[in-house]
């Protein structure tokens, strides 16, 4: 039977950090604790926890992607890996569930279970996180960074692209359908994260950041995050602009621009309605869904700012 390895990556999350760790105790063949340059105490917190220890070089900008591919390199002879972020706890039965599936299945390359917010009431911001991860069980096209990856379909595409900063498991996820692997979610309960989201601030910064994403990931597949990168160019290009050349020129043609924001705010909370949430979650989570169309566009454009400058791909954080 094929063994699990468990990959932690974190950066200054504290007793987040903590919990992931006592949550993987006694689950895993080998721990690999990957830091991107904490200042609390992360890296004493692993060592204590028996983890191995790899710390990132400073002078090269971090993502998840490289903190990942470095956890996997420090691995002995790896079979299965499990990735999990520093923020997350490890849900009891996941691992046994996951390697049960994919040994089951040799065609799957990557499998995933349901994550969900362990404070999702502190913040409105906190249940949305809650209802992104819900989502529905079978195959899929890509998943977050909790995920049991087979070390033959890993190594096959060369792991994750260490230039993405935002979205770099939806990029993973795809080169791995590309070269033949087919993923899924189990319907399994995976792991309990903590976003800590609890300013507005937070929220659009990680918009800027989800639209960085968008842009960087659909630079290299261009079939992929088209609707999301289209939505943004209509809401918060397109029809402002629309808006201002008709308060320039043909009042009426403003007021139709403008009608397409309620309309867009209705259309989502009734979606989210169908997939089950109260109609005050529905309400306040649609406001901030049409809203999110700006701060990714920012992102972006920040993103292309940067390729056209060949500047840098920094991290965008919101904790």
């Amino acid at each position: 039977m094929s063994e699990v390895d468990v990959v932690l990556i974190g950066r200054n999350e504290g007793a987040r950090l903590v919990a992931a760790l006592g949550s993987v105790q006694g689950q895993a063949r080998q721990l690999v604790y990957v830091d991107s340059g904490s200042t609390d105490g992360s890296v004493e917190a692993a060592r204590e926890a028996g983890a191995r220890i790899v710390q990132l070089d400073l002078s090269t900008p971090f993502t998840a992607a490289r903190a990942r591919n470095a956890g996997y390199a420090a691995l002995d002879d790896p079979q299965l890996v499990q990735f999990i972020d520093g923020d997350c706890a490890l849900v009891p039965g996941y691992l046994q569930a996951a390697r049960a599936h994919l040994q089951a299945n040799p065609q799957i390359g990557m499998v995933t279970g349901w994550r969900s917010e362990i404070h999702r009431d502190a913040s409105l911001y906190n249940q949305l996180c809650d209802v992104e991860w819900r989502r529905p069980a079978g195959e899929i096209l890509a998943c977050g960074g909790d995920m049991m990856v087979r070390a033959e379909a890993f190594s096959e595409v060369g792991g994750f692209d260490p230039t993405v900063i935002a979205a770099e498991d939806d990029e993973f996820c795809t080169r791995l359908r590309k070269a033949g692997w087919t993923l899924e979610r189990i319907p399994h309960e995976m792991t309990r994260h903590d976003a800590a989201m609890t300013r507005f601030s937070q929220w659009w910064r990680r918009a800027v950041r989800t639209g960085h994403g968008f842009a960087q990931v659909g630079h290299l597949h261009p079939e992929y995050f088209t609707t999301e990168r289209k939505r943004a160019l209509v809401y918060a290009l397109g029809l402002p602009l629309l808006i201002l050349l008709g308060l320039l020129t043909v009042g009426p043609l403003a007021l139709l621009a403008l009608a397409a924001y309620p309309l867009n705010w209705a259309r989502t909370a009734r979606g989210l309605r169908r997939e089950g949430l109260p109609v005050p979650e529905a309400r306040r989570h649609a406001l901030l869904l049409t809203l999110s169309k700006f701060p990714n566009l920012v992102g972006m454009a920040t993103y292309h700012w940067r390729r056209l400058r060949q500047a840098p791909m920094r991290l965008i954080e919101y904790k």
